[in-house]
């Protein structure tokens, strides 16, 4: 496999995206939640270009699919948490609608990208 410039990525690039816009909605959400909803969105979050960044300086394609599927499901992770937060009615609605859309469209780039990377 030929090792990739993760800066490169448009999966990476749009992971970045929501990392910022994870910042800014959390820093509305109550102080109650700091240790709860706020601290586990932005690990999520980060987690995303994180493990995609690590992924792609994998020896293999295979390798890299396996960090894609982590970043794939921090992913999930974070769509569950921002639906909380959507449940329980914290922070800017339109914001977090606009994000929750964005990771739909991130788990559908990383999902492609993986079965790119298992068909090499």
């Amino acid at each position: 496999m030929r090792k990739t410039n993760f800066k490169t990525l448009l999966i990476w690039q749009r992971g970045m995206e929501i990392v910022d816009a994870v910042y800014k909605f959390c820093e509305e959400l109550p102080s109650s939640e700091k240790y709860n909803l706020v601290s586990q969105s932005i690990r999520c979050a980060c987690s995303i270009p994180s493990n995609i960044a690590e992924g792609s300086g994998k020896r293999s394609s295979r390798e890299f699919a396996r960090y894609l599927e982590i970043a794939l499901g921090s992913a999930y992770e974070l769509e569950t948490h921002l639906l909380i937060c959507q449940r329980r009615g914290y922070g800017d609605a339109i914001l977090l609608s606009k994000i929750i859309t964005e990771i739909g469209e991130e788990q559908k780039m990383i999902y492609r990208y993986q079965e790119k990377l298992e068909q090499d």
